[in-house]
């Protein structure tokens, strides 16, 4: 038999239970043992109802069962970094939800606390780097087929204005720049291949939440740009298009792309538009199995933690220049 990876997940969030969980259960190197909540009733309801065998009612708990070996947490985003830490040194491997934390700084209090643990890995949860979709999409860039990159737009919105969600609460991470913003900066890094020299940004805040509804930014990777736009309020959508010397790229759905349904691109050039059809795939599993595959074999994680702390570098610039009104070099 295939030795399985032995999780834990640390709250029952709703990512988790409806998205997360049920795909590594699907996964073919995961093995979720434990949920662990704050609220007793809610770790039990959520063990019967995904089959987790056993449930806890802290978080500490959850740490102290020496049968786990990883940790997923989809905690609020001002508990990711401390969480994380504490998992760390319960000599527990690390699966953090996006953005790794609440600021660069954050990032950094985790890197330096992982290097004391070098047996153990950690990686930031952005699964839409996982399907099949993106893997086909950069072999299509690097072929050559749009020219030379030149530029590139993501959108993503919702609309959630709902002030007991966590989401639009500012004190502990709330806004739509750490919670979906960070994917638009994510895939611009990934499409462009390294680190924005410098950033601009503008943010609208909601005048009763305080969260940023809307937020732009400009990111300037030195003789080629990506742009994007944010927002917790306004009709959902998730777009990328890339734009070359010679045609573009534009993705269907980029970051979330349906579980049981194809996706695919288009490249539109000199030879007319071609659709590429990509069959469906849950990114959820795929991303759980490549982290389990990392411990079980003991290689680097796929997106290690030099790869969060430049997105959240990023963030930072964005928001600092938002503040400022000038460019943020990086």
């Amino acid at each position: 038999m295939t030795k399985k990876l032995k999780w834990g997940v640390m709250s029952t969030a709703k990512i988790g239970l409806q998205k997360v969980i049920p795909a590594m259960q699907q996964g073919k190197l995961c093995d979720v043992q434990a949920i662990a909540s704050r609220n007793m009733t809610s770790a039990h309801e959520a063990a019967k109802k995904l089959g987790i065998p056993k449930a806890y009612d802290s978080y500490e708990a959850l740490l102290d069962d020496p049968s786990i070996e990883a940790i997923y947490i989809p905690l609020p985003n001002h508990l990711h970094v401390p969480m994380a830490i504490k998992a760390l040194k319960a000599d527990k491997h690390v699966l953090c939800e996006k953005p790794v934390g609440m600021n660069q700084q954050e990032a950094r209090n985790l890197m330096a606390e992982a290097e004391k643990h070098p047996h153990l890995k950690v990686m930031e949860a952005f699964m839409y780097r996982f399907h099949p979709q993106f893997i086909q999409i950069h072999y299509i860039l690097k072929s050559g087929a749009i020219g030379e990159i030149k530029s590139m737009h993501s959108t993503f919105f919702y609309f959630n204005n709902n002030p007991e969600d966590i989401r639009n609460q500012a004190d502990i991470g709330g806004g739509g720049l750490l919670d979906i913003g960070c994917y638009c900066i994510s895939g611009s890094r990934y499409i462009m291949g390294g680190k924005p020299v410098r950033v601009s940004g503008a943010l609208e805040l909601d005048p009763k939440l305080k969260i940023d509804r809307l937020a732009s930014g400009i990111l300037d990777f030195g003789g080629k740009t990506a742009t994007f736009t944010c927002s917790t309020q306004m009709k959902f959508q998730a777009t990328m298009e890339v734009y070359g010397s010679k045609g573009k790229l534009v993705i269907d759905n980029p970051f979330v792309p349906p579980a049981n349904q194809s996706t695919g691109f288009h490249v539109i050039n000199e030879n007319g538009e071609e659709h590429f059809e990509v069959a469906a795939a849950n990114q959820y599993a795929l991303m759980a199995d490549a982290f389990a595959e990392s411990v079980l074999n003991n290689k680097p994680v796929p997106t290690p933690l030099d790869d969060a702390l430049e997105n959240m570098q990023v963030i930072d610039g964005i928001f600092k220049s938002a503040q400022d009104g000038e460019w943020i070099d990086l």
